[in-house]
């Protein structure tokens, strides 16, 4: 693998290096598209506080669940379609046995790749505008939908040369499609508990996602993050753990984490930079708290993916 060279040592936002990799070993896929059938992989519970680095087109025909975009929620129970931003801090909640539908999903790279399918994406404001992200859509809109993430599978299971191109030429006609139903269905109140989430998650990638040579990243005690949110510590870990099983320091590490890898990734930086831009005085400490959560040293870390 190249490194990126960054003589300045600056990175304004992580999420600014194209083709940001996926970063844990365990789900590392080479992929830029990928076309899901919701009936043999219906949705879990989840809840994605952090960036990704795909959008996600999720297209319900049947079933019913309570999707939450940023602040606003949705209770989804009609056909349905939605454009996701991979910064967008999302969640769902399924209420239902059956499960029907596609999904999509395609990383920064794959949009770029294709002017005119950008040109369209922007043109609507689908994955833009979190207002114009989530529209039902009319039984003949559902028809045509259908119809056409079919054809995507068999495009993607085809395989040819010629299938990318097919699949973004589907991809547009589905966005002009939704637009035909246009019907953008409120959002019903959030809950006092997910503002707080939502607000928590808002300042964690704040803190996170700016680390700057120049300026090193100063990570929050909890108190810090609740004195913010204007709740007590302690209400503020009961509510992580309620909602995502991991406690408000575990939230923080992962980060660092995640940021640790993209860093050692995408750039050449030695130990000692990326550690101090992290957070650590001394690249031996950043060493030993990459090395217990992660099982290995950062350097090894670096030498696999190269390898």
């Amino acid at each position: 693998m190249a490194f990126t060279t960054l003589d300045s040592k600056n990175i304004e936002m992580l999420r600014d290096i194209p083709d940001l990799l996926p970063v844990a070993r365990d789900y590392y896929e080479d992929w830029t598209i990928k076309i899901v059938n919701r009936e043999t992989n219906a949705c879990k519970n989840y809840l994605s506080p952090n960036r990704r680095d795909f959008y996600k087109i999720l297209f319900i025909t049947e079933g019913v669940g309570v999707f939450t975009l940023g602040i606003n929620t949705y209770y989804i129970e009609e056909p349905t379609i939605l454009f996701l931003h991979p910064n967008e801090i999302i969640s769902w909640k399924n209420l239902s046995a059956q499960s029907a539908g596609h999904f999509c999903l395609f990383k920064k790279r794959y949009l770029d790749g294709y002017s005119m399918l950008k040109s369209v994406s922007e043109k609507y404001h689908l994955f833009s505008d979190a207002s114009k992200s989530v529209i039902r859509l009319t039984e003949k809109s559902v028809t045509a939908i259908d119809r056409l993430f079919r054809q995507m599978h068999e495009e993607a299971a085809d395989g040819s040369a010629l299938a990318n191109d097919a699949l973004q030429a589907y991809m547009q006609l589905i966005m002009t499609e939704s637009m035909r139903s246009a019907h953008y269905p409120a959002p019903d109140v959030v809950s006092v508990e997910f503002n707080h989430l939502h607000h928590f998650f808002q300042l964690l990638e704040k803190e996170t996602s700016g680390i700057n040579y120049s300026k090193p990243l100063r990570i929050k005690t909890v108190k810090e993050f609740a004195d913010d949110l204007a709740i007590h510590p302690n209400y503020l870990n009961a509510l992580l753990k309620k909602h995502t099983g991991q406690n408000v320091s575990t939230h923080i590490r992962n980060r660092l984490l995640e940021e640790s890898k993209v860093l050692l990734l995408q750039t050449d930086w030695t130990l000692q930079d990326i550690g101090f831009a992290i957070g650590f005085a001394e690249q031996p400490n950043f060493s030993l708290f990459f090395k217990k959560y992660i099982g290995i040293t950062p350097a090894e870390f670096r030498r696999s993916y190269i390898r």
